[in-house]
């Protein structure tokens, strides 16, 4: 199995520069950013930029300590689909454009995809890799100096029911200095958050 850390940053939450980044416990990595977005935003997009960086068939476990992130790619995504890309309340998924677009990703992977938690800040070496790489990456976004091909435009939210579309990508790979080795994930747990309608 292919165990893949992933966080977002959010340098000021609205509207602030943000960074993602993604760390597979065989130590390559990547990150990226854009010049403004949300940390939900942030959170989401290193998802989905892990699932598209690891394709094949070998089962793949993203891990993130965003349960919103996690949320929406497993929990909730399966209803908001057939719902029509709707919430329970029949408003709009937030951020549908890049829900949408891991669905994609996930769906086109040959082998399967799952999702753990991890509490964040608690010495998970993946963990606390991919937030400082998310963090570097908001910072450089801010300061005009990400490597070219790691910018992402901030997504928009697509209409309801539109497939999203699969823009060109390109990101940077690096090597850890640090040995593999597995360690454990705890399961994805119920959140204390709202509800996705209360939320969105």
């Amino acid at each position: 199995m292919i165990t893949v850390s992933t966080d977002g940053s959010c340098l000021r939450n609205p509207g602030g520069a943000i960074g993602w980044a993604w760390v597979n416990h065989d130590g390559t990595s990547a990150s990226g950013g854009a010049r403004s977005g949300t940390n939900q935003v942030a959170e989401l997009t290193a998802v989905l930029e892990a699932v598209l960086a690891h394709p094949g068939d070998e089962p793949l476990r993203v891990v993130a300590d965003s349960q919103y992130a996690i949320k929406c790619a497993s929990e909730w995504l399966p209803g908001w689909r057939r719902k029509g890309w709707r919430t329970a309340s029949g408003g709009p998924v937030q951020n549908l454009g890049l829900v949408q677009a891991i669905d994609r990703a996930i769906a086109e992977r040959t082998g399967p995809v799952t999702f753990g938690w991890v509490r964040g800040h608690t010495g998970d070496r993946f963990n606390e890799r991919a937030d400082e790489l998310a963090g570097a990456a908001a910072r450089a976004a801010r300061d005009g100096t990400l490597p070219a091909g790691t910018m992402r435009e901030t997504p928009v939210l697509e209409p309801v029911g539109a497939a999203p579309v699969r823009r060109a990508r390109t990101t940077t790979s690096t090597t850890a200095r640090t040995p593999s080795r597995r360690t454990g994930t705890a399961p994805a747990t119920r959140s204390r958050r709202p509800e996705p309608d209360a939320l969105f």
